[in-house]
């Protein structure tokens, strides 16, 4: 899963259904929200912020204690960074809360540095828009594993042998237990600690030191899993909520996996049937044809990695990034067009580019830890595979994703994680909750459109908002449709009409 994508999308019109609005507040007050709050999580949940003003006009940064373990808070303490964005007219509604997804990405950065990306100007009217770094992430106490250089090998390095091979599996095992004992060394002892469930945790905890008595709350991608597992805990203090990109918090790491391959399959066949009408395009022929050149793009650089100019060499699984990184958005593919082109050319310096785009690398630096944090949540959150569910997970891809499937599998990266997994999926019903809307882009590859579908059918009082487009998410991305259905129901309380379709 990965986090907002920058899209354009079409124009359209919609319809909607009107109930009694909440209030506006959902009970807001400027103290600590402490009612119903277990005793010995009241120090965390009285606590008052200490805002500072940061990141430009209308911003403040403040630090929230949370505990580590909400289960034995005497396990010890750990730090939240946290971002306020001032409504910008009126009396705000409140609060609402965003998370930009990951798991591993920076809410505070986000909101700082592209506050358009997560709510429009209705929002930022209507409420203090919320940013955090979860858990694990960012200026919160953080996951860490590797400097510049070891994020380097770990990410882009070839490991030798044929794929598949026993030489090259052995290599990638030692890569990734080589890799969890650096987190383990790095992490002062956070890892048995980051977990959805707990950030979902620590989102209640905003919540009250905000001041508010319900969970105003805009989720993207993987925060779309955190909105709905904190629904599930807590349904009885939902306000309301938008789950953008819904993941179907049912499905295992391996179905989640597949699902995933399958979604950029059907991406880059999207890509490729666009491709063939462009006079740039790199492939001729059919769809079929272009799927199984892009096939023998990726064969070559198994066999033969590209150098770039940096020393650092493009086999296939970071060409696959690059091809990912690109899909993520309908407004890369003019960029994947001249990577492909470039890489059957024998240079690799863009598709470099748009593989450290989606890993977060520029200038040879990482910006963030989110690769790190992403290990450390997915490791938690989901059980461990056995060889035979690994067996059947490769054959089931080779039937679904058979281009994408060979670069998809390998060792099992949570194999040596250190702590372990406490995550368990499941169904989440939140009963007694209001309306929860799910937002979902037919087209898209990360979040694949039945997932969403499934969350807003598990939920109890889940409204299903339908975006036709391609590309990863579907609000504050130019559809004045689906823009309105989440607008107005954050803003009026007016809930989407039931199976909402913008085009």
């Amino acid at each position: 899963m990965a986090g907002i994508a920058g899209l354009a999308l079409s124009l359209s019109g919609c319809l909607y259904a009107q109930i009694p609005p909440m209030a506006p507040d959902g009970g807001r007050s400027l103290a600590p929200q402490t009612e119903g709050i277990d005793a010995a999580l009241l120090p965390y949940y009285g606590q008052t912020l200490t805002w500072a003003a940061c990141g430009g006009a209308g911003f403040d940064c403040a630090t929230v204690t949370a505990p580590r373990d909400y289960a034995d808070p005497s396990a010890g303490d750990l730090q939240l960074a946290v971002i306020r964005h001032r409504a910008t007219s009126g009396e705000p509604l409140g609060s609402l809360l965003t998370n930009p997804g990951g798991p591993g990405v920076s809410g505070v950065d986000t909101v700082r540095d592209s506050l358009s990306l997560v709510a429009d100007e209705t929002l930022t009217r209507s409420y203090d828009v919320i940013g955090f770094d979860p858990r694990g992430v960012g200026q919160s106490s953080a996951v860490s594993c590797y400097d510049a250089a070891g994020m380097d090998a770990y990410l882009y390095d070839v490991p030798p042998g044929d794929r598949g091979s026993e030489e090259r599996n052995a290599a990638l095992e030692q890569r990734q237990a080589d890799f969890a004992q650096a987190c383990e060394a790095g992490s002062d002892g956070l890892l048995p600690y980051i977990s959805t469930e707990n950030a979902a945790r620590d989102m209640d905890l905003l919540r009250a030191v905000l001041g508010d008595a319900k969970l105003n709350y805009l989720g993207f991608s993987y925060g779309s899993l955190l909105g709905a597992t904190y629904a599930g805990l807590f349904p009885d203090r939902v306000g309301r909520m938008v789950l953008d990109g819904g993941i179907d918090p049912s499905l295992d790491g391996s179905e989640s996996g597949i699902a995933q391959a399958v979604g950029f399959e059907n991406a880059l066949r999207a890509f490729a049937a666009d491709c063939l009408t462009t006079s740039d395009c790199p492939f001729s022929g059919s769809v079929d044809d272009a799927m199984a050149d892009v096939s023998s793009l990726l064969e070559r650089a198994d066999a033969r990695p590209l150098t770039n100019a940096d020393g650092r060499q493009l086999g296939a699984d970071t060409l696959l990034t690059s091809i990912v990184a690109a899909l993520y958005s309908d407004q890369s593919w003019p960029y994947l067009r001249v990577a492909l082109v470039d890489v059957q050319n024998g240079d690799p310096s863009v598709a470099f580019q748009l593989a450290d785009f989606y890993n977060g690398r520029v200038d040879g630096q990482y910006s963030d830890n989110t690769m790190q944090a992403l290990r450390a949540y997915n490791c938690v959150d989901n059980p461990r595979e056995d060889e035979a569910d690994q067996a059947a997970v490769e054959q089931e891809l080779a039937q679904k994703a058979p281009v994408v499937a060979p670069y998809w599998v390998g060792p099992d990266a949570c194999a040596a994680w250190t702590a372990p997994p406490t995550g368990t999926p499941g169904v989440i019903t939140a009963p007694g909750s209001p309306p929860i809307v799910v937002l979902g882009t037919t087209g898209d590859p990360a979040t694949p459109y039945a997932e969403a579908q499934a969350l807003a059918g598990q939920l109890s009082q889940g409204v299903l908002v339908t975006y036709v487009g391609e590309g990863h998410l579907a609000y504050n991305k130019g559809n004045d449709c689906v823009n309105s259905a989440v607008d107005d129901y954050l803003v009026d309380g007016t809930v989407p009409a039931a199976d909402l379709r913008c085009e």
